[in-house]
């Protein structure tokens, strides 16, 4: 015999399969249902949730749509800055770099590096505490970013909660928000068929998409997080 859920287990069950395929999608480049599939799982949770609003939460995945209009960014200081990535082109920048950094901070035995390649993005610093995103703000001069916590939560490789049965009380992420060039011209095409303005680059785009006031503008756009 099959016991009927209530709403609010069929919600939290559609949160988990949801997130689950999120994950699979946009870290592991792995999904394992159709486009179709996702689309009907996540019109039940919106009807669900429309439904049964008392049962709507920040980090269900429906909140990723985009909330209403900010009128103006706030500020948020930082205890610890948040510092700007250094980059080499090419072999002798990238000794120079490491000769500069041993001198500063001197040499304990050999060293190993991890290098990977740059993302060309905009930093910014997303916050969680007790697995929840409660925060995002851009880097600004280090001290000083502005809060863009509803732009971020239209990111949709960006959790509004981290896996896992027991998250840390607080987890402070540093990374590159970018968009892809593939993303980027196909954009691009999409704005010239319709007549509209074709855009420069994806770094400027990109940087222009987390200033918007309307967090609908931003998860229109097709971005991605890098953690650094």
């Amino acid at each position: 015999m099959t016991t009927k859920r209530s709403p609010k287990q069929e919600i939290e069950a559609l949160r988990d399969e949801i997130r689950h395929h999120n994950y699979r999608y946009y870290v592991l480049d792995d999904p394992v249902v159709s486009d179709a599939e996702y689309d009907r799982l996540m019109r039940r949770l919106i009807e669900l949730e429309t439904a049964h609003p008392d049962l709507t939460t920040e980090d269900s995945p429906t909140q990723k749509i985009g909330a209403e209009p900010q009128k103006i960014f706030k500020v948020v200081t930082r205890e610890v800055p948040m510092r700007s990535l250094e980059n080499a082109t090419d072999r002798h920048e990238f000794v120079e770099w490491s000769e500069r950094l041993i001198r500063e901070v001197g040499e304990a035995g050999g060293c190993d590096y991890v290098c990977e390649p740059k993302m060309d993005g905009v930093a910014v610093e997303l916050i969680y505490e007790k697995g929840t995103l409660v925060q995002g703000a851009t880097r600004g001069d280090g001290t000083n970013g502005e809060l863009i916590t509803e732009n971020i939560r239209t990111i949709r490789p960006i959790p509004l909660r981290l896996r896992g049965d027991n998250p840390p009380d607080y987890f402070n992420v540093r990374g590159e928000v970018y968009m892809d060039k593939t993303d980027f011209e196909r954009l691009n095409r999409d704005q010239q068929k319709a007549g509209d303005k074709i855009y420069a680059n994806p770094r400027n785009l990109t940087a222009g998409s987390l200033k918007q006031l309307d967090p609908k503008v931003t998860a229109s756009r097709p971005l991605k997080f890098a953690s650094t």
